[in-house]
């Protein structure tokens, strides 16, 4: 399993629970202002865009979680066209990782179509 694999899973469903906070004090870095953050985000319904496209304005790269819909909902269809939007908007990129993640980046990064050992 790759290191992707491993971030965006592979295969089961994620929540936020699934990820443990690390202490940076306790690895030695010389860690300063991050220029881009990554968030991980749930979509429940499109109250939950708002704080997604906020993020990707703001510079930030979204993992966003979607089991809660099906890729054919009408709902869903909605969300992923706002979402689409942004990204065409902030000149960013945005790919649907199965059923179940939408990645959407900032200006300026990209998301590769091709897996990097595969």
């Amino acid at each position: 399993m790759g290191i992707m694999s491993k971030i965006l899973g592979g295969g089961g469903s994620r929540t936020t629970e699934d990820y443990v906070e690390l202490d940076l004090d306790d690895f030695d870095t010389a860690r300063g202002d991050a220029g881009l953050s990554v968030h991980i985000a749930e979509i429940g319904g499109q109250q939950d865009v708002i704080a997604i496209k906020d993020a990707v304005y703001d510079g930030n790269l979204v993992i966003a979680d979607i089991t809660r819909h099906t890729t054919s909902d009408n709902t869903m269809e909605h969300i992923i066209d706002d979402l689409r939007q942004v990204a065409r908007e902030v000149d960013g990129d945005i790919v649907q990782k199965g059923d179940d993640q939408i990645v959407i980046t900032p200006t300026g990064i990209s998301i590769s179509r091709q897996k990097l050992n595969g």
